[in-house]
């Protein structure tokens, strides 16, 4: 029994021994293993490809750059990929003349694009507001009618102005030859300064008849064309004015 252990035990020995070895390499390979890992982890990465620059200079020559080209800052520079296509194209820099230039065309073309969305709004809402010519007729003659009131009003007004002047006149006859009375002379120059008055408004309003008249032939001119089918905002247009009678 003795011998039998003796020799177990010089079997055991060198197996666990070379368990005990085979654990020692291997966690020298996981230590290894995340060394390099974390070396590879610490080292920087390639830069990115940003593009070839090219342009073609005022001499003729090709040139060739990894970065922006100073020679042909005043042309145009294309970027190509590794294969040579376009990746994009650097326009030339601007002088300050030119960019005020271009910011004063950006301006107008804003303007422009403002002024046709006011314009295509303003022709909708004229077709919403008269959808056929009678509609249009009947805007016209209001607005007519409000300016012809008016007209009768200050006809009104001069005719009852000429009411006071006639006892006014028959006083002023009394003192003919003689001075008239302070009083009696400031009621007749106020009479014929309100009847002047009167008689230049409703030269006004004949003229503002001429006018009402002309903006909305103007207008329906117009609008037949969009009846017929003209987009919105592709032609030109006078609005027919808001009339307001005239104050007496």
């Amino acid at each position: 029994m003795a011998l039998l252990r003796r020799q177990q035990q010089s079997i055991g020995a060198p197996r666990a021994r070379n368990d005990a070895a085979l654990a020692w390499l291997l966690l020298a390979g996981l230590t290894l293993a995340c060394g390099h890992g974390s070396v590879r982890a610490q080292l920087p990465s390639a830069p990115s490809f940003a593009g070839i620059y090219t342009c073609v200079d005022d001499k003729g020559r090709l040139l060739t750059a990894d970065r922006p080209i100073a020679q042909c800052s005043d042309r145009e520079q294309r970027v190509l990929n590794k294969d040579g296509s376009i990746k994009r194209i650097v326009p030339p820099t601007l002088t300050a003349e030119e960019r005020a230039e271009r910011e004063a065309q950006e301006r107008k073309d804003l303007e422009e694009k403002a002024a046709y969305s006011d314009a295509v709004r303003r022709d909708r809402n004229l077709k919403i507001r008269y959808p056929n010519e009678a509609t249009h007729n009947k805007a016209r003659e209001s607005a007519l009618e409000s300016v012809r009131a008016s007209m009768r009003a200050s006809a009104q007004r001069i005719k009852e102005l000429e009411s006071e002047r006639k006892p006014l006149q028959d006083e002023a006859d009394f003192y003919r030859g003689r001075q008239l009375p302070s009083r009696l002379k400031q009621q007749l120059e106020a009479n014929e300064t309100s009847v002047a008055a009167q008689r230049e408004l409703m030269l006004t309003q004949e003229s503002e008849l001429l006018r009402v008249n002309r903006i909305y032939d103007m207008e329906l001119e117009h609008l037949r064309k969009l009846w017929k089918g003209a987009p919105p905002g592709s032609i030109s247009l006078v609005s027919a004015p808001q009339v307001q009678t005239e104050p007496r």
